[in-house]
């Protein structure tokens, strides 16, 4: 079954990455939600896209306390999300404001996971090929992905070389997703799920293509394209 994946919650209908838009993703039948992890100046790791605030403070440069209510912490986003899977896109990229090559929120997301004892239920995923490899080498019973547009090369040998990693998972932007695309994912085994699609004509195509997730910030309508296939 494919797999729907709320993005940053169900983030059409709520505040994206909010407590409320992960719960609301649960009661609108989505199976994953995908949220955003950073850090801010006192190493509390948040839930946040962007590095920056509305008002354009820097969240690594502030205090936990100094952060809007709506911002929550990863610990308390783990908890909202009880009973589906969560994919932490680790938010570390050299052109980030908050970039941080020691790859301090990876570490500390890995820890957490550790106490939790997490591992079944998480995928940690990143743009920038060093942390998820910094995952792996921290503990290889973390799920991975590797966030991307179109490869330098081929797509086999960009699956071939993460698989080799011991990489699980690559997740494209949707209309990368041919079937070239997804047969060369899996043929190396590793899955594929793409970000971010709410077009249920869309859904539909890429269900049909055999991928194995949908990132969707609308995932009501992705449970009923999904559930039309079972």
């Amino acid at each position: 079954m494919v797999k729907v994946i709320a993005h940053r919650g169900a983030s059409a209908a709520a505040p994206e990455n909010t407590i409320e838009a992960f719960l609301l993703a649960r009661e609108l039948g989505a199976d994953w939600v995908e949220l955003d992890a950073r850090r801010t100046a006192d190493d509390r790791i948040v839930v946040h896209h962007d590095a920056e605030l509305a008002d354009g403070r820097t969240i690594c440069e502030l205090r936990r306390n100094e952060l809007p209510d709506h911002v929550c912490e990863l610990h308390e986003a783990l908890d909202a999300c009880a009973g589906m899977s969560v994919n932490i896109e680790v938010k570390n990229f050299p052109d980030d404001a908050d970039f941080d090559p020691s790859e301090s929120v990876a570490r500390a997301v890995v820890e957490l996971v550790r106490q939790r004892g997490a591992h079944g239920d998480v995928l940690i995923s990143c743009f920038h090929r060093p942390t998820i490899d910094v995952v792996r080498q921290l503990d290889p019973s973390i799920r991975t992905a590797m966030l991307g547009y179109s490869p330098a090369g081929s797509w086999s040998e960009w699956a071939e070389d993460l698989a080799a990693a011991g990489h699980t998972t690559m997740h494209p932007w949707y209309p990368l997703a041919d079937a070239e695309m997804i047969d060369a994912a899996h043929a190396a085994g590793l899955e594929v799920n793409v970000w971010t699609v709410n077009d249920p004509d869309h859904m539909k195509e890429l269900v049909e293509r055999g991928v194995d997730g949908l990132c969707t910030d609308v995932p009501d309508v992705a449970r009923g394209v999904v559930d039309a296939f079972a």
